[in-house]
C-alpha cells in the first residue's frame, strides 16, 4: 500500500484501505470518461447527505446505534425458515470482511474528511441548487414502447475547436458537426476522444468519449452479438431488474421474472478468449439458488468469487444495521468465467498437456491470437468496496476494480447489460442506457472556467 494514498485517490477515485478493501468515489471514476463535461456531485449524491447526523462523529453515531439495537433485540427471538437460515449463514461468513473494511475506513481520517464534502466537491453552490430543480427526465422506456419508436432519431453534436485562436489555453471558437441516427434498435457510437452532447426530443444527453450504446428491449438483444467472436466482450457486467418488493413499492423501474434472464446470450457475447462476468444480485437466498443452479449453468459461467459493495453515509457510518435481515447495507457482485466458444474448439487441437490445463485451470485461458496460454491474476474472494450510494438502484462503476482479472487481449472489450449510464470504452445495452446521461446530471467544464 502507498504511504499516502490520498493524492492517488484525488486523481483516480480509488482509495486502498487494506489488502482486501477499497473506498471509491463514483463521481471521480465517472469523470475520467469526460473532457468537456463532468458529473455533478450534487446530483449524483442525492441521498445520505441531508441528514442532521452527517456532522456527528462516526464513533458517537455508532455507539448510539448499538444502544438502539440492543434495546430492539431485548427479549426478542426471531425464527428463520430454511432459506433464511442459509442466507444468514452466508451473511455470517462475510460479516468479518465487511466489519474489517468498515473499521479500516473509520480509521482513515484523511479520506473521512474528503467523504463529508463529496457532494459539494468542486461544485458552485448556485450551480448545485439549479441542477436539482431542472425539468423532469424523458421516459426512455415509454418512448421505446410506442409504435413510432423506430422513427425517433438522436442528434450527435461533435465540437471541433479552432486551435488557431486560443485564450490562456482555451479555444475562443469552435465548429459543430452534426450526425443524425436512429436512437432505438441501433448501435449509437461516439468514437472520438472527447465527450459529445446529443439531443433527443428537446432533451440533451452527454455521451462519453469512445463509447456506444444500444437501446432496445430484451427481444432485440441478439443484435448485440458480434459476427466474429474475436470482436466479442471479455468483461460483461450485468445488473438485472430482479423481481424485488422494494423496487415495486418505489415504482422506480419495471422488474422481470427470473426466467427471462435465462435467454440472455452470454456465451454468444463472449470474446474468443473467454470473459469475466460480474453479476449484481440481491441478498435473497431464493435468487442466489436460482443463479447458482439455473442461471450460471445456462450461461456457461463457472463461479469464481464474490465481491461486496458496502454502503456508507457522509460521515462514514452504515445507513442501516449490518445484521438487519431484510435491509442489509451491502450488495453482492458474483464473479465467474465464461469460456469462448471458438477458444474451446481450438483447445481441442492443442497438445495433451495444454489441453488439460485449459479445461482444468480457471486462471488459464486460450489466447487464440498468440496460440499461447495467458495467465491472469488469481481473483480474490470476499473483496469489499465501499462508497456513498447515488440514486436509488444506481450501482457504482466497478470496471476498474475488475480489469486485473479479465482474460484475453487488452484493452478489454467491456459491455454492461441493463445499463442506465455509460462509461468511456464501454458498450451499454438496455432500454434506458441514457438515463443518467441526461444533461441535468452534468455541469460544463467550460462554464466553470
Amino acid at each position: 500500500m502507498e504511504d499516502n494514498p490520498l493524492p492517488s485517490f484525488i486523481k483516480s477515485g480509488i482509495y486502498q484501505l487494506n489488502s482486501t478493501a477499497v473506498f471509491i468515489d463514483p463521481v471521480r471514476l465517472l469523470n475520467r470518461s469526460y473532457t468537456r463535461f463532468r458529473v455533478s456531485p450534487s446530483t449524483y449524491y442525492s441521498r445520505f447527505f441531508d441528514s442532521t447526523n452527517s456532522t456527528q462523529s462516526p464513533k458517537a453515531s455508532e455507539d448510539s446505534r448499538k444502544r438502539k439495537r440492543k434495546q430492539k433485540k431485548k427479549n426478542k427471538v426471531q425464527s428463520l425458515n430454511e432459506r433464511e437460515q442459509i442466507a444468514d449463514r452466508r451473511h455470517q461468513e462475510v460479516k468479518p470482511f465487511l466489519l474489517k473494511a468498515h473499521e479500516a475506513l473509520l480509521e482513515a481520517t484523511d479520506i473521512l474528511k474528503v467523504l463529508r464534502n463529496l457532494r459539494n466537491d468542486g461544485c458552485v453552490v448556485r450551480e448545485c441548487k439549479e441542477l436539482s430543480k431542472e425539468s423532469s427526465e424523458l421516459s426512455l422506456m415509454e418512448l421505446g414502447g410506442v409504435w413510432q419508436a423506430p422513427m425517433y432519431e438522436i442528434v450527435l453534436n461533435y465540437y471541433h475547436d479552432d486551435k488557431t485562436f486560443q485564450n490562456e489555453g482555451f479555444p475562443l471558437a469552435h465548429s459543430i458537426e452534426q450526425r443524425v441516427t436512429p436512437v432505438f434498435n441501433n448501435l449509437v457510437a461516439n468514437e472520438g476522444n472527447d465527450d459529445i452532447e446529443a439531443e433527443l426530443l428537446n432533451h440533451k444527453y452527454i455521451i462519453p468519449k469512445r463509447s456506444c450504446f444500444y437501446m432496445s428491449d430484451l427481444q432485440q438483444i441478439d443484435s448485440l452479438i458480434p459476427a466474429d467472436s474475436d470482436c466479442g466482450f471479455n468483461l460483461i457486467v450485468i445488473d438485472p431488474p430482479w423481481e424485488n418488493g422494494s423496487a415495486r413499492q418505489k415504482v422506480r423501474y419495471p422488474t422481470l421474472p427470473n426466467r427471462y434472464f435465462l435467454s440472455l446470450p452470454v456465451k454468444e457475447l463472449c470474446h474468443t478468449s473467454g470473459a469475466l462476468l460480474a453479476l449484481w444480485v440481491t441478498n435473497r437466498e431464493k435468487l442466489r439458488d436460482f443463479v447458482e443452479n439455473d442461471l450460471f449453468p445456462k450461461w456457461g459461467v463457472t463461479y469464481a468469487a464474490s465481491f461486496y459493495w458496502l454502503k456508507v453515509k457522509a460521515n462514514g457510518i452504515l445507513p442501516g444495521e449490518l445484521d438487519l435481515f431484510h435491509h442489509r447495507p451491502y450488495e453482492c457482485l458474483l464473479l465467474g468465467y465464461c469460456k469462448g466458444k471458438v477458444g474451446l474448439s481450438h483447445a481441442l487441437e492443442l497438445p495433451l498437456l495444454k489441453r488439460i490445463l485449459f479445461f482444468t485451470s480457471p486462471c488459464l485461458l486460450q489466447d487464440t491470437h498468440s496460440g499461447k496460454l495467458t495467465r491472469m491474476n488469481p481473483i480474490p474472494d470476499n473483496r469489499v468496496f465501499i462508497s456513498v450510494p447515488g440514486d436509488y438502484s444506481r450501482k457504482p462503476p466497478i470496471g476498474e476494480l475488475l480489469l486485473d482479472y479479465v482474460p484475453g487481449p487488452m484493452p478489454a472489450r467491456c459491455v454492461e447489460l441493463f445499463a442506465r449510464e455509460m462509461i468511456a470504452g464501454w458498450t451499454s445495452w438496455g432500454n434506458e442506457p441514457l438515463h443518467f446521461q441526461d444533461s441535468r446530471y452534468f455541469v460544463s467544464k467550460t462554464t466553470e472556467n
